[in-house]
């Protein structure tokens, strides 16, 4: 397997490419490491924080993994709802988003 491939929670294979571009003006938008930096800042109690770009490194589709206490006693569709709130900016210039969430055993 190429080493621009990951295993991401045990179970998937997704590409690490990690730049986004805006259209002609060629200024990098949103990337893996930005959201991944917004995500820990919203969560800092988080365990595992991981952002793949999905869609073969336009930026178009990212795949986000949370691991958080700060889930403990929220539906999924709540926990879903916090991270697409902490990215409500950045999710207007993307197609698509994956979103999975756990809560770490103690």
């Amino acid at each position: 397997m190429s080493s621009n491939f990951v295993k991401l929670a045990g179970r998937r294979y997704i590409s690490i490419l990690n730049r986004v571009w805006s259209g002609t003006s060629g200024a990098i938008k949103n990337s893996e490491d930005t959201l991944r930096k917004t995500l820990q800042n919203k969560f800092p109690l988080a365990k595992q924080v991981h952002v793949n770009d999905i869609s073969g490194g336009c930026g178009s589709m990212y795949e986000i993994y949370v691991e958080s206490v700060e889930f403990k006693g929220l539906s999924t569709i709540k926990q879903h709802r916090l991270i697409t709130e902490t990215l409500k900016s950045e999710i207007k210039d993307m197609h698509g988003l994956r979103i999975n969430t756990a809560i770490p055993s103690e």
